[in-house]
């Protein structure tokens, strides 16, 4: 590991070769961090940090109860990110994240006229049933994640680094809500699906979280070392090999493609984009990155498949009125491709 980093990071950034190794240890003892407060969640608090490696954002997608809220909350507590909570209702509008002009102290005992942030301003963002605000609300918190900046009367205001959106929604529940197009879901990084826990996993949770057990989260990393571990990601070696099966990955995902089985070709609706396949190399990068390597395979864009393209496809009707899971499909063409 000491020889491939050396020669990688040498040539690639000024961080020194053994800060770069204290910052994956305190990555892997943020990690360590997190699954004591979300217990029995390995892959869900992994894909987390992949996204935090990337810079991206995510939507959490479970039922209530299953900890998406408590998730957010101690990732913000461990990373030292400055954490804001915004809960999406009907009545929401865009001002109410973004800020707005009023009055605002200035600091003379009287008041002036000026910009006063909205709780967009935060390094890490909770963004609590975003599917209950309407559209035009949503689009309000998805430009900023998009662009980093917020647009008021005319001027524009830059958001902290890092910025991160962590966007939590109830897929079963339908009143009152505005489902996120395909464009909109297309602006997060990574998707992700909470099932519900096994009996194993229950028992370590009503253990762990009785009301005398329950310990607050220690901050272990800062927004500083943050920058740095995405800039170390940044810099993963990805073989051209990989690169390549990536790009027919892609392109055998396209509608009427002929290097697609039969079974994609039916299913398939819309293709994975280009900026499907940026995310996809980030992510296997991270993901190599948090298994202590410092190049790429293609276990790591396997392992990260459905959590960063599942979201990105769309299937016809036909398809699911068979109940047929885009999971399955997306690691059938990849292989298929390989």
């Amino acid at each position: 590991m000491r020889e491939v980093a050396t020669e990688r990071y040498d040539r690639t950034t000024d961080i020194e070769l053994a800060d770069a190794e204290h910052l994956v240890a305190r990555l892997a003892a943020a990690h360590a961090e997190v699954g004591k407060a979300f217990v029995g969640g390995g892959s869900t608090v992994r894909d987390l940090f992949i996204a935090l490696l990337c810079g991206g954002h995510t939507l959490l997608e479970g039922a209530p109860g299953l900890g998406k809220t408590l998730l957010a909350h101690t990732m913000g507590k461990v990373t030292g990110l400055t954490f804001s909570r915004v809960q999406f209702t009907p009545d929401l509008m865009p001002s109410d994240i973004t800020g707005a002009i009023t009055l605002v102290p200035d600091g003379r005992g009287g008041n002036s006229i000026g910009f006063q942030p909205g709780p967009i301003f935060a390094q890490l963002v909770l963004a609590d049933e975003i599917n209950r605000a309407t559209p035009k609300t949503q689009s309000a918190l998805l430009e900023a994640m998009q662009e980093g900046t917020v647009t008021v009367a005319g001027e524009t205001h830059a958001l902290p680094r890092p910025f991160l959106v962590i966007a939590t929604q109830n897929p079963i529940e339908l009143d009152g809500t505005y489902l996120l197009p395909e464009a909109q879901l297309d602006r997060f990084f990574f998707k992700v699906n909470l099932d519900y826990p096994g009996p194993d996993t229950l028992r370590q949770v009503l253990d762990v979280h009785r009301v005398d057990d329950v310990g607050e989260p220690q901050q272990v990393l800062a927004a500083d070392e943050v920058l740095k571990l995405q800039e170390l990601r940044a810099n993963i070696a990805v073989p051209s090999q990989v690169v390549e099966r990536v790009v027919r990955l892609l392109h055998a995902s396209q509608p009427g493609s002929v290097t697609a089985p039969t079974e994609w070709r039916e299913a398939s609706q819309l293709g994975i984009s280009p900026r499907g396949g940026q995310m996809l190399i980030r992510a296997a990068q991270a993901h190599a990155f948090i298994s202590g390597r410092f190049h790429a395979s293609y276990e790591d864009v396997e392992a990260v498949l459905v959590p960063t393209l599942g979201h990105r496809i769309r299937l016809t009707y036909r398809a699911d009125a068979r109940d047929a899971d885009a999971t399955d499909l997306l690691l059938g063409l990849w292989r298929h491709v390989g």
